[in-house]
């Protein structure tokens, strides 16, 4: 018997993702939970096989939420189930430890026939979003390539994708929480070691791409 909790905070997605699990015997629904501190509560008492998870929970993120339950339920195995299918989060719920990730326009045989491929060890993604990392996988490659090329850093990275996403230096640094001191101390290992001169030649050199030039 395949155990499964759903983690959605919209009723109408609650009722709809039950009723196709309980058309299949070998799937029983022990719980659904409408918020991620619901989740992260009840997951570890209840060790289900998989849990359905959506991204846009009202409270905490279900990005989030899978991180904070991975080491208390080694045995789950998520599956986010979202209308989402942009970059950022489908390589973000793949860092935080899922397994799977379908769209919620999937047809109902589809998610049951992801359930059971994912209870069996496989990695269920939906078409769409498989097409994406297909486009992307080259790209992650080519970055690889110059993390290795160009000595960058894990944190040269994370630097690098703010810059990439627009944010400012002062902002960024205060996400990294460190000082506007040392966020420049980077800015000048990062162009030195890209040779480049601003923050467009950076992006450009290290992602291949036009990129956001505020400072």
């Amino acid at each position: 018997m395949i155990t499964i909790v759903i983690v959605e905070d919209l009723i109408e997605h609650q009722i709809y993702f039950r009723s196709i699990i309980e058309r299949d015997l070998g799937i029983h629904c022990l719980a659904i939970c409408s918020n991620g501190q619901e989740a992260i509560e009840i997951i570890p008492k209840l060790q289900p096989s998989i849990v359905l998870i959506d991204i846009g929970l009202p409270d905490i993120s279900g990005i989030d939420c899978i991180k904070k339950l991975k080491p208390t339920c080694p045995e789950t195995k998520f599956m986010v189930v979202t209308i989402h299918d942009e970059d950022e989060s489908l390589f973000e719920a793949l860092k935080a430890g899922a397994s799977g990730y379908m769209l919620k326009k999937s047809k109902p045989h589809q998610i049951v026939d992801a359930i059971c491929e994912l209870n069996d060890g496989g990695a269920p993604i939906s078409s769409e979003i498989a097409r994406k990392l297909l486009l992307e996988i080259p790209k992650i490659r080519n970055q690889d390539l110059k993390i290795d090329e160009f000595h960058i850093t894990n944190k040269e990275v994370e630097i690098l994708n703010l810059l990439a996403r627009g944010f400012s230096y002062q902002e960024i640094a205060d996400k990294l929480f460190i000082s506007i001191k040392t966020f420049k101390k980077h800015i000048h290992n990062i162009y030195n070691k890209l040779h480049a001169d601003n923050r467009t030649e950076a992006l450009n050199s290290f992602f291949g791409t036009n990129a956001k030039s505020n400072k």
